[in-house]
């Protein structure tokens, strides 16, 4: 499997770049800014791109996405419950911080369980609500995870802005998350790569 990051935008945003390496069919993760940087890693790995997925809707994860829809014609992957982020950017919240940059309708509504396929690549949804009502982590094999803004390296997603709750949150990291292998690579949002082993023994929220 094929797996590049690119730290985007002020709020240094992981964006992944995933891919398969027999069909060099992919996707990218949360093209939070900067997407001829992120168009020219794809171009750099020789990447067909199917699907964009989005972990949830806020500004700093969608902020380059309608640049990089133009740019690959890939299907707009979101959980319909944060759908509305792409289409509203008060909802996003791109209308208070960053400004509007152009709004984007999905393609695909991902609930829990959903499977996305790119070129043999595939992608298992697992809805953890908490940071946002639609929040999502991407399961790849048994060892790869994309967490988006639910679980970080020794720490968790805000629970304050619109949507968020707390408890919410616990659980869906206690209940999805922790049955995990502890060897699973979790590739979050945010900083840095961490796993689940790890977490589950040091992380203090948990």
């Amino acid at each position: 499997m094929i797996l590049e990051r690119i730290s985007t935008g002020i709020y240094a945003t992981n964006c992944y770049i995933i891919g398969c390496e027999e069909t060099s069919r992919g996707a990218v993760v949360d093209p939070g800014d900067g997407a001829q940087k992120i168009l020219d890693m794809v171009k750099k790995l020789g990447l067909k791109i199917e699907y964009i997925i989005i972990t949830h809707g806020h500004f700093d994860h969608i902020g380059a996405l309608k640049e990089v829809k133009a740019a690959t014609g890939a299907l707009v992957a979101i959980h319909r419950d944060d759908s509305e982020m792409l289409t509203n950017p008060q909802k996003s919240l791109a209308s208070i911080v960053s400004g509007n940059r152009g709004t984007v309708e999905p393609d695909v509504l991902l609930e829990d369980g959903s499977v996305l396929d790119a070129g043999g690549l595939k992608m298992e949804i697992i809805h953890t609500p908490g940071h946002s009502p639609g929040g999502i982590c991407i399961k790849i094999g048994d060892d790869v995870l994309l967490s988006g803004d639910t679980l970080f390296a020794g720490s968790i997603g805000r629970t304050d802005l619109p949507g968020g709750d707390y408890v919410t949150l616990i659980n869906s990291i206690k209940s999805k998350l922790m049955d995990l292998n502890d060897d699973t690579n979790v590739y979050p949002g945010h900083g840095p790569m961490t796993t689940i082993g790890r977490e589950r023994a040091a992380n203090p929220f948990l």
